[in-house]
């Protein structure tokens, strides 16, 4: 029997349990004996595994299932695994969605045994007075754990910091000292049972005067046994033991249960335990008395006694039971026969208070024996379950062939006039097929391995440890591995390119080319191993393990060894597309033209899909003002796939469609686009319950799915469309003329488009920092505000969910089950006309807030021409530093981005704050401004420059609005400016600025700038129209500082030029002297400038001072000099030849100079040189003046600053004179050696 054969109404979606963050592991030792039973939080390091058996050991779980709660809901399900040879116990919260104000429970809970547990041996309860969640284990040592975790032991590491403490105790029960448990069910929190391999049963109750510090056992034990003491004690005597059975090297009895079932009937103080016994009957127990109120034969058949060994129950069987409580009092059992092909049987069973039952048989003439899915493999049935649908139960069946599993399930009819199972069986499609690999070739537009690493790191597909395994197994085939923890600081795709590029060379061709066709060869061969090496690991992942129905939510589990399944339905172009060969009559049609598409298509090769993709790409990313015959046209010829198509295949798709495909109508298409239209609206609702992260796993993976089937079929639509219209023998048969396929091929390419705009999303992986909310859940992190990748204060996520994970969910008035509303929020986002809005912006801005410009990037071909979404782009590109498309997108929407609107949506992805807002849509001014606040971060200057000019032009008014504008553009205007050298910028923003205190700041910044790096000419040229004083003092303040004048920036020769520029020529001397005066404090004035002798940086500043004092009026020709600077040089001789005390006064300083001019009258008379006279007696009494007002000024203020004594151009002559000597004398060795023995300069 072929799995076609079934209808197909539901799809398989398979969900990694690879945790998002290794760091939402919780690792809890679990010790026996411990003290009072009280756990150990521990950390554990793992290790690669090498090879296949550790990978099994470590990765794979040997028993998994999902336990839901009765009584509470936050959380109610728990997804359980036995990790790691039955030692670990692995459980995390399960729940697909959650209360609107309840938090997320991501951590998962390794709970670890120094035993191996039994996995037959673990159970789940919960209770109505606390809200926890009751975990019963038994492991090989006979040890009973009972260990109750609350919510927040999966909300918060702080929970389990110090270990479970009294939330575990252990015992060691006295019944398992002479009996072997082989199965535990949880009746309630206060009682379990454990059946036994002789066929008794072993109930527990709470005690409830327990003293833990006096007692070490919590529960009071009571044994009940099939026929009662007198038959178990025979089972001990030798030669008197009943028939048995030899599992898990025990002998076990045929009365003993391999799978059981509890139920209270609806009764509060009555439970009702229901098991299989390995001799083929069912039995019904009375918990509280421990009676056997029922035996029977699980198919209600009459045995001969002499085949009871035919009708052997394997001991191993624990799924042949369940139990749907119909009201009080009545019970809908379900039991399955392992034996021969196996079969149903229906119990109606009815109790009353007293503790009778009754059992009856649903269909006692009819035989449910369901099919296997092949006829062709031997198919085990390895689990079920029964669901209600109104009246009547659904079946549901897991069907094993090794690590394959289908699921099946058929609608029972118990009313049925046709017979309770007439409806036939309908398939769960399991997505089993391997991704296609496309081959590499020279054209290909990306490099294979990249091509590779897509295909491998598609989101979902492998988990972490799978690829570290190959990796590992393969690098020991090339006898390189090397066994470590960790690979260091790269990541696990590095690893891989750089074992795998390590097996391939870059060679030569025999006529010494470079052979690029064999290195992709060898390339490929080698990925396409390690691609097999990794389907044979994942396919292990895939063994199921168990069947798990969700009945108040309605959703259906298939627990795997390393996955969860979730069973959802199929939308209608899924059940068109997966029933092709047995379509519906009402879906023929449809069918049809999907087959043929599909057909079409099959006989294209890689490089005709290439280009088709192509050329699709450019219809879905350019908006063309084409017509849509022209678009059309266009498509045909660059896709290009009619130059290689055969008769054969254009003869099929006439088969198929008909004669000059007289089938197709436009009523047609309506009904294809009808299949991908969601009629729900619940997306547009307020959601009551938003999903988890489970949840919005199993919504992103829906969506993978389907946006690859949807574009893989609409794709083929329009490849057959374009096909069929150029395929006319005529115009008058053309598709054309009968519809307008223009209609057809635009919303063929919007529906493309969207799906396009999904699959970018669902496939790219993105890292999220954890916020402050969940860093008690997930881990200890930093904080940061974007989290690297690979950091364990992160988890990784796609770009589907974290952008639109909040709209998942379930809205008000929801009545659906899981499984039928999943395929509608799934249907509803990747229809063309949805509900929701993708828009593009919102998802760019969402990226650069979480600092991912790159694939903001991305996702810019999507991106929609209004201002916002042209801004954004902007932003994209501002990030990415591209500084100069970033201003032509700003300056494109300037104008968009300045009016004034009346509703502004201020929704950014927290990427612009209310400041931000509030200068948009308030002039140009204000969105310039913004603009220059942007790159001013980003320290592009050229750009701060280029937009706060454009916004001063464009401020307007006087208000203090205006004014604060103009003042902060001018100051961003000047810091650029000046930041790049652009000083005649600055100096324009600088005149130009109000405040004086900013502008006499920003002055002193300008003017230190423009020294710093050598500007002194540009300074020198600029006007500083108005603060010609205030740059005079700041470089005089500069050169007061200055100690060193000869390494540095050398303030004192600006500010000479400066003072020179401007007509001072007397205040740039006094520059020159003061730096004479330094220079001969440093006693670095001697070493030669050039090979004269006499040029030494003293003599040179002599030379300079003199020049510019030359250049003044004769009665103008002195300064002034601190007497204190020259004391620090010491004595030396003045003008006529006497020595002048460093303490000397001014005025006697005059009158010595008065007598000499006396003198030099006398001699100048002689001369007849008159006007030589009147100017020195004019120099003489200016002199005069100044030392009054001098000697005035020192009156009325203290001596702090020092005396000062007067030096004229003679002075400054002869003092020039004297240091050439002095340099002379050095040279011939004449020196003085006391402190009055000065050089015989006359020698």
């Amino acid at each position: 029997m072929s799995a076609r054969e079934f209808e197909i109404l539901y799809k398989e979606t398979r969900l990694n349990l690879e945790p998002a963050s290794p760091s939402a592991i919780v690792q809890i030792r679990v010790s026996p004996q411990s003290s009072y039973g009280r756990s150990i939080a521990s950390s554990r390091t793992t290790h690669v595994a090498d090879d296949e058996k550790g990978y099994r050991t470590r990765n794979l779980g040997t028993a998994s299932s999902i336990y839901y709660r009765k009584h509470h809901t936050s959380p109610r399900g728990f997804h359980w695994r036995v990790l790691e040879g039955d030692t670990v116990l692995s459980i995390r919260a399960a729940d697909v969605c959650k209360q609107r104000r309840e938090a997320d429970a991501p951590l998962i809970l390794h709970l670890r045994f120094a035993s191996p547990i039994r996995i037959s041996c673990i159970a789940f309860s919960d209770t109505k007075e606390q809200d926890a969640l009751c975990v019963y284990v038994v492991d090989q040592a006979n040890q009973l754990y009972t260990i109750t975790l609350r919510p927040d032991h999966f909300r918060k590491r702080s929970a389990s910091d110090g270990g479970l403490g009294d939330a575990c105790r252990t015992s060691s029960p006295p019944g398992f000292s002479f009996k072997h448990p082989h199965r535990l069910v949880a009746v309630n929190p206060d009682q379990f049972i454990v059946t036994m391999h002789d066929g008794g049963i072993l109930r527990f109750d709470r005690n409830r005067s327990h003293d833990s510090m006096n007692n070490g056992s919590m529960w009071k034990e009571t044994i009940y046994n099939v026929a009662g003491w007198s038959q178990s004690l025979r089972g001990l005597v030798p030669f008197q033991r009943n028939p048995t059975i030899r599992y898990d090297k025990i002998n076990m009895e045929l009365a003993a249960a391999t799978s059981t079932a509890v139920t209270t009937m609806g009764f509060e103080d009555n439970a009702f335990l229901f098991t299989i016994c390995l001799d083929h009957r069912m039995r019904v127990w009375d918990i509280n008395t421990g009676q056997i109120l029922y035996t029977g034969d699980v198919l209600n058949a009459t045995r001969d006694p002499q085949d009871v060994g035919k009708w052997v129950i394997d001991p191993s069987q624990s799924n042949l039971i369940r139990i749907v409580e119909k009201g009080e009092g009545h019970s809908l059992v379900i039991t399955f026969s392992p034996v021969g092909t196996g079969e149903f049987k229906f119990w109606s069973v009815r109790a009353n208070e007293s503790g009778s039952v009754q059992v009856k048989d649903c269909f006692p003439e009819a035989q449910l024996m369901p099919p296997s899915p092949s006829s062709l493999d031997v198919w085990t049935m390895a689990d079920f379950a029964v669901s209600q649908q109104g009246s009547d139960p659904e079946l549901w069946t897991l069907w094993k062939n090794n690590t394959t599993y289908r699921v099946q399930t058929l609608q029972v009819r118990q009313h049925s006039s046709a017979g309770p199972f007439s409806e036939g069986w309908k398939s769960v499609f399991v997505e089993n097929t391997i991704p296609p690999v496309q081959t590499s070739g020279p054209c290909d537009p990306v490099d294979s391995t990249e091509k590779w690493l897509d295909l491998i790191f598609f989101p979902g597909r492998f988990s972490r440890s799978t690829l570290e395994t190959a990796l590992a197994m393969y690098e020991k085939g090339l006898g390189t591995y090397k066994e470590t923890s960790t690979k260091g600081s790269k990541s696990i795709a590095e690893s891989i390119c750089s074992v795998l590029g390590s097996t391939t060379t870059l060679d030569r061709t025999s006529s010494g080319g470079i052979d690029y066709e064999q290195f992709r060869g060898t390339n490929d061969t080698q990925w396409m191993r390690f691609w097999r090496l990794l389907l044979e690991l994942d396919k292990q992942r895939g063994e199921a393990l168990s069947l798990v129905l969700d009945g108040k939510d309605g959703m259906i589990w298939v627990a795997c060894a390393d996955s969860v399944a979730a069973i959802r339905l199929c939308s209608g172009l899924d059940r068109i597309y997966h029933n092709l060969q047995s379509p519906k009559k009402k879906d023929e049609d449809v069918a049809a033209l999907v087959s043929a598409g599909l057909t079409f298509m099959e006989s294209f090769t890689d490089s005709m899909l290439q280009v088709s993709k192509a050329a699709l790409r450019a219809e879905l990313y350019e908006d063309s003002a084409k017509s849509d015959d022209d678009r059309i046209n266009s498509f045909f010829e660059k896709a290009g796939f009619y130059r290689q198509i055969t008769d054969e295949d254009c003869t099929q798709v006439v088969e198929t469609l008909g004669h000059n495909f007289q089938m197709l109508t436009p009523r047609l298409y309506e009904d294809l686009f009808d299949l991908i239209t969601s009629a729900s609206e619940a997306n547009s609702q307020e959601l009551r319950e938003p999903f988890t992260r489970l949840g919005q796993k199993v919504v992103v993976r829906a969506m993978q799915e389907t946006v690859e089937l949807h574009s893989q079929i609409l794709f083929s639509q329009l490849i057959l469309l374009v096909h069929m219209e150029y395929e006319s023998d005529s115009d008058e048969e053309a598709l054309h003329t009968r519809f307008d396929i223009g209609s057809v091929y635009r919303r063929l390419i919007a529906a493309l488009r969207r799906l396009e705009q999904l699959r970018w999303m669902a496939k790219t992986e993105l890292s999220i920092a954890v916020s402050k909310s969940d860093r008690s859940s997930i881990g200890p992190g930093t904080g940061s505000p974007t989290a690297k990748r690979g950091s364990e204060d992160a988890y990784s996520i796609t770009a589907l969910q974290g952008l639109t994970g909040h709209l998942f969910g379930l809205p008000e008035g929801h009545s659906q089950p899981l499984l039928s509303s999943i395929m509608d929020l799934v249907l509803d986002f990747c229809a063309p006309g949805s509900s929701t809005v993708l828009d593009t912006w919102s998802l760019q801005c969402w990226l650069l807030k979480h600092d991912r410009p790159d694939l903001a990037y991305e996702l810019s071909p999507f991106a929609s021409q209004d201002p916002f979404s042209t801004y954004v782009q902007g932003r994209v590109f501002l990030a990415l530093t591209d500084y100069g498309t970033a201003a032509i997108y700003f300056r494109k929407a300037s104008i968009g981005l300045s009016t004034q609107i009346k509703d502004n949506d201020r929704h950014s992805a927290g990427l612009l704050d209310d400041t931000e807002w509030n200068l948009l849509n308030s002039g140009l001014s204000n969105y310039y401004a913004h603009i220059v606040n942007l790159y001013d971060r980003q320290k592009a200057h050229t750009h701060v420059i280029e937009f706060s000019r454009l916004a001063l032009q464009l401020v307007r008014g006087l208000g203090e609005e205006a004014h604060g504008t103009k003042t902060e553009m001018l100051s961003r205007l000047f810091m650029a400016s000046t930041a790049i050298g652009h000083f005649d910028v600055a100096h324009s923003a600088l005149l130009a600025m109000e405040d004086e205190a900013m502008q006499k700041s920003y002055l002193r910044k300008l003017v230190e700038k423009m020294c710093e790096t050598n500007h002194n000419a540009e300074l020198i040229s600029l006007p500083f129209s108005g603060l010609q004083t205030k740059v005079d003092d700041i470089l005089l303040e500069k050169c007061k500082a200055t100690k060193d004048v000869l390494h540095g920036v050398p303030y004192h020769q600006v500010l000479y030029a400066w003072r020179i520029s401007h007509n001072d020529f007397r205040g740039g001397a006094a520059v020159l002297l003061d730096r004479l005066q330094k220079l001969r404090q440093m006693g670095d004035g001697d070493k030669l400038g050039t090979e004269d002798a006499l040029d030494t940086q003293v003599t040179r500043q002599y030379l300079l001072l003199i020049n510019a004092l030359s250049c003044v009026a004769p009665q103008q020709a002195y300064i002034l000099e601190d007497v204190e600077s020259q004391a620090q040089l010491g004595h030396h001789n003045s003008g006529d030849g006497t020595t002048v005390a460093d303490d000397v006064d001014l005025e006697n300083h005059l009158d010595d100079l008065a007598k000499r001019l006396e003198a030099e009258k006398v001699a100048a008379t002689r001369r007849g040189n008159q006007d030589g006279d009147a100017a020195a007696r004019a120099l003489l009494a200016k002199m005069r003046q100044f030392s009054a007002a001098v000697g005035q000024q020192h009156n009325q203020t203290p001596r702090a600053a020092g005396e000062r004594k007067l030096l004229t151009l003679g002075d400054l002559r002869k003092q020039y004179q004297q240091e050439l000597d002095r340099i002379v004398a050095i040279q011939n060795n004449q020196f003085g050696f006391a402190e009055d023995d000065f050089m015989d300069v006359g020698a």
